[in-house]
């Protein structure tokens, strides 16, 4: 029986999920690509090329892959589920009462794998067949979208992230990317591969408003030893790391939580974009960013249920002393400062470990892979020409469910 548990960044590597960037991409123009968090508009079939690169590469070591549209479109099978997401992603408040009722009378009529391409990868005013007295049809233009495209669910890792014997299920910062999660509520409740199967929902599987609670999967480390290593970024909040740690701790499933305050800027979204985890005792940084200085806190269980919250001078000894090292071995995105701007910018720090000292990271970042060889670790490359596009690596477009400890 496969167990649904990550027990660390570097253990051997199980079962991954994936998603193929198919029919978002293809809604992706100039003038909507910033709205939808991309820098650039992608040649959608070179992506698709890149990223099964990225699936095989996954196989051959023996990883199983799953494919979110393949898991929506089973999870859709179950009465259940589909009227759940269709009561959740077509709702009255997003589109008034009378639209939201035709709009849902048609999707219902669709197949699974119809629904679940237009779900993930949206649908126009002008592909819609159907009218409805509603005002809004009415007030947009034909290319306006009805359901908008969701291409950020390319980073799997991101919506929902497994921490030792559970998963948080994470309330997303932007709009662009909210509605994805309800799509890993619904797999995670009634897909065959989850439902029934023991593991914790540790935050986010209820139906609020998480208000100012955001976190997001890239920022979150699984470091391993029933420690987590969690960025406060552009995209989680002090509030949405409280919020984790008290129910790892709850759940008895974590014993520190340390938090590193990073700049507020998009070149280092998410802590994986200047720091990922390689061997049990290496790390690769992005040293303009990742500062010996930068605030850090740890937070530990206290007895009485409460937690404790004390600033530490420096996250490299936090994590030294979480993984019980003397010292970790820190490997700086290579080249000299441009390359290593232009390199941590096409995301030679997000590399995905696959087993200790094994990683997947893009065959572009030429300087920073040499300086991975020479230390040590084994880069398997895969192209990104396309796919870095929208600012992930190998780590940001995977979302590992099963994962060996150290």
């Amino acid at each position: 029986m496969n167990k649904l548990y990550v027990g660390s960044e570097v253990g051997q590597l199980r079962r991954v999920l994936l998603n193929r960037p198919e029919r978002a991409l293809t809604h992706l123009t100039p003038s909507n690509c910033h709205e939808l968090l991309f820098d650039d508009v992608l040649a959608v079939e070179a992506a698709g090329e890149e990223h099964d690169a990225f699936a095989k590469t996954l196989t051959e070591q023996g990883v199983e892959v799953l494919l979110l549209h393949d898991l929506l479109v089973e999870t859709l099978e179950v009465a259940e589920a589909r009227a759940w997401l269709l009561k959740n992603q077509i709702s009255d408040f997003r589109y008034g009462p009378t639209f939201a009722k035709d709009l849902r009378t048609y999707l219902a009529e669709m197949d699974n794998e119809h629904l679940a391409t237009v779900l993930l990868g949206g649908l126009a005013y002008s592909e819609l067949p159907i009218k409805s007295s509603s005002m809004l049809p009415k007030m947009h233009r034909p290319l306006d979208f009805v359901i908008e495209p969701l291409p950020n669910h390319l980073f799997t890792r991101d919506t929902s992230c497994w921490v030792y014997g559970g998963v948080s299920l994470n309330p997303m910062m932007k709009p662009a990317r909210q509605r994805e999660t309800n799509h890993l509520r619904a797999i995670y409740r009634w897909h065959p591969v989850f439902a029934g199967q023991d593991f914790i929902k540790y935050f986010g599987d209820e139906d609020l408003h998480y208000d100012n609670a955001n976190i997001e999967g890239g920022d979150v480390l699984v470091i391993g030893k029933g420690a987590a290593l969690i960025g406060i970024s552009e995209r989680t909040t002090p509030q949405g790391v409280e919020n984790l740690a008290a129910n790892l701790f709850k759940h008895g499933q974590a014993k520190e939580v340390i938090a590193v305050d990073l700049p507020k800027h998009r070149s280092c979204m998410h802590l994986d974009t200047v720091m990922t985890h390689m061997d049990i005792d290496t790390f690769s940084v992005y040293p303009e960013i990742m500062r010996k200085d930068l605030d850090t806190w740890r937070l530990t269980p206290k007895d009485d249920g409460d937690m404790k919250v004390e600033k530490v001078p420096s996250y490299i000894h936090a994590i030294e002393n979480a993984l019980e090292l003397d010292y970790l071995k820190i490997i700086t995105t290579g080249g000299d400062s441009y390359e290593a701007e232009r390199e941590q910018w096409n995301d030679a720090n997000n590399v995905l470990t696959v087993k200790p000292g094994v990683v997947i990271g893009y065959e572009r970042n030429v300087y920073t892979n040499e300086k991975y060889d020479k230390a040590g670790i084994e880069v398997l490359t895969i192209p990104g020409n396309e796919l870095g596009r929208g600012r992930g690596g190998a780590r940001c477009m995977s979302c590992p469910i099963e994962r060996d400890g150290i």
